[in-house]
């Protein structure tokens, strides 16, 4: 027994390893036909790098979970977090960057449109005095000819104009998605970070104030090879909720900026609906109200299951229960929301004015119900 506890203890020291050196974050949804490209273009790139690629799947239907894991299964390298019941790329991010315990962490897409060998230079940067190193689209040698039309690329250069302007971000490309840094710098932000925005690396620099050593590497976007663009009107509404969230010191919540958003198109649709009933169905003043609030309720709802609370989704029969939910909670408020609006008319039968003060006065009351007792409670 004495003689084998040394060939045991061997065998144990052998069989451990230290956390690689870099580990490569890779958010994904959709992207089954692209893992298999990017691991290997990864594993020529990073020869003789101790490194691990992090793949964080947002439930993908298509099986790009199931696709990093069989690539994992043969290859230590490739790992995979499945989330469930989670969704957003900020939020990936950073829960795969937390699940690292590399000195360094990159973020990449999985579409191929970031040029990986840039990850070799990227890592002797931070080897050297350099906290944060970002590939950006709009420095010298640089080009943005992969977005998929000239307004997406004026789109770009506007929110970076912006970024930079309000927030006083000095990167050429905030709302670049391929950047790298140091580990330990990105767990002392990470408290203060959304988990709902869509471009990490703006919050990132945003929250630093200042205190990265940054260097910029030039980066030629290119063109999507497979699957599809995730950008959409829900990352307008995420780039200005996070500018209003980091002008005001994050003193107000992302998701609540969010919810204010969706709000304001709520209140509209409930001033057309009031306009409608009143003038073209003839209704009464409280029928027309109340019909205008339950329609401006349903809008809200559906609008902030998609972006307010995407990464919270009802679907299906959640959907369906979750609208009753807050229909239900919500016909408290509505009651006050159209007693109040009656008094107004009757005081000055102006109906803009009375519609819009019942909606005001119903939209605090929707955001407390929806975050207590419809998707929290999934």
């Amino acid at each position: 027994m004495n003689e084998a506890s040394p060939t045991l203890a061997a065998q144990a020291a052998g069989a451990t390893r230290p956390a690689p050196e870099l580990s490569v974050v890779v958010p994904t949804f959709k992207e089954r036909a692209n893992v298999p490209l990017l691991v290997e273009k990864l594993a020529r790139t990073l020869a003789g790098v101790d490194w691990e690629v992090i793949f964080v799947d947002d439930n993908s239907p298509d099986g790009t979970a199931a696709a990093v894991r069989a690539i994992g299964a043969a290859d230590g390298r490739v790992r995979c977090i499945r989330r469930i019941g989670r969704r957003g790329l900020a939020g990936a991010c950073i829960e795969g960057m937390l699940a690292s315990q590399a000195r360094y962490v990159a973020v990449m897409d999985a579409d191929l449109q970031h040029d990986e060998r840039l990850l070799t230079g990227m890592l002797e940067k931070l080897r050297g005095d350099v906290d944060l190193a970002v590939a950006s689209r709009y420095v010298a040698g640089g080009s943005a000819a992969g977005l998929s039309s000239a307004g997406r690329e004026h789109a770009s250069r506007l929110s970076t104009t912006l970024a930079q302007r309000l927030l006083g971000v000095s990167l050429s490309d905030p709302m670049s998605g391929f950047f790298m840094i140091r580990r330990e710098r990105f767990e002392e932000l990470a408290p203060r970070l959304s988990t709902q925005g869509f471009k990490i690396l703006l919050d990132i620099a945003a929250t630093a104030h200042g205190t990265l050593r940054i260097a910029e590497l030039p980066f030629v976007f290119a063109e999507r090879q497979h699957g599809e663009s995730k950008l959409d009107t829900r990352v307008a509404l995420d780039f200005v909720a996070l500018i209003i969230a980091k002008l005001t010191n994050d003193a107000v919540s992302f998701r609540f900026l969010l919810f204010c958003l969706v709000g304001l198109t709520g209140i509209a649709i409930h001033m057309a609906t009031l306009q409608f009933a009143l003038n073209v169905m003839a209704l009464g003043f409280g029928a027309a109200q109340t019909v205008a609030t339950v329609a401006a309720i349903t809008w809200n709802f559906v609008l902030n299951n998609m972006f307010t609370y995407r990464d919270q989704r009802l679907a299906g029969l959640q959907f369906v229960t979750g609208l009753i939910r807050f229909q239900v909670i919500c016909a408290v408020g509505a009651i006050s929301n159209v007693g109040i609006a009656s008094v107004i008319y009757e005081r000055d039968p102006n109906w803009w004015v009375a519609g819009l003060g019942g909606a005001l006065m119903g939209a605090v009351w929707n955001y407390v119900v929806s975050a207590a007792f419809v998707w929290r409670q999934r």
